[in-house]
């Protein structure tokens, strides 16, 4: 099975125009699918911005509203598969969410972030409760979490469990905490035996200021692919041999004595 070709867009777009995102996505889009990805990663909220304030209710729309419709096209025009962040509409409730689309333009998961972060999102959304959501992309299964949700080591391990190889996580993680895209995030990669792409913003946005830094952390801790502060298109390959090895040399999912951690779930 071949490496996926992994795009990670690391960029903040045009925080409140929907339309001026989608033009810059079709442009990522474009130059992934040359480089050979077929699948390209976006941040949280992408879609419409994130320090939007109460632009994030009027901007949401429904997982198959007209943004994905664009998005589709989009995606069948490269042939590559596209994961984006957006504000979702559920009736009466908005989440933030990120939806992965095929590069035949199907919408094959949407994923609801778990985990609220601060005030600016606990005002604004409603949090999701699934914590595994998985999608099969080209021989590669792909979960998906957003930014805050990967600090939680249960998270990720529950995806270990249930078999994620690639784990896509679109976010807006801002000073000071650049140590989550230096350090947690390889150390996620390392102790549950996958990769993962962690997608940030970049730059100021209203009251934050987001550190960049994006990366595909492979299963060895280390960043198979790493960005700088500024926008950026990087890419990377998940490559399912060197993680079958990687897991088969490494004991933790099978050293796990699940009887003891019986307190973790109080």
């Amino acid at each position: 099975m071949p490496p996926l070709r992994t795009a990670l867009l690391q960029s903040s777009g045009r925080p409140g125009s929907v339309a001026a995102n989608l033009d810059v996505l079709e442009e990522a889009a474009a130059q992934a699918a040359a480089s050979g990805a077929r699948l390209l990663v976006c941040p949280e909220m992408f879609l419409t911005g994130y320090a939007i304030g109460d632009d994030v209710a009027r901007l949401a729309e429904p997982a198959d509203g007209p943004a994905a419709e664009a998005l589709a096209a989009t995606a069948r025009r490269h042939g590559l598969a596209i994961l984006y962040g957006y504000p979702e509409r559920d009736g009466g409730r908005v989440h933030n969410s990120a939806q992965l689309i095929d590069a035949v333009g199907g919408r094959l998961a949407n994923y609801r972030k778990t985990h609220l972060y601060g005030e600016f999102e606990r005002e604004r959304f409603t949090p999701g409760d699934r914590a595994v959501v998985q999608a099969d992309l080209d021989g590669v299964r792909l979960g998906i979490m957003i930014c805050y949700d990967v600090e939680f080591p249960e998270n990720v391990r529950a995806h270990a469990l249930a078999g994620t190889d690639l784990l896509l996580v679109p976010t807006a993680q801002m000073r000071p905490f650049e140590f989550v895209a230096e350090s947690v995030v390889p150390v996620r990669a390392f102790e549950n035996q996958l990769y993962v792409a962690y997608v940030n913003r970049t730059g100021p946005e209203g009251p934050f200021d987001f550190v960049g830094l994006s990366c595909l952390a492979g299963p060895d801790g280390t960043a198979a692919a790493r960005a700088g502060r500024g926008e950026e298109l990087v890419l990377g390959d998940v490559d399912p041999r060197v993680l079958a090895a990687s897991r088969a040399a490494n004991p933790y999912l099978g050293d796990r004595r699940p009887g003891l951690y019986t307190d973790l779930t109080g």
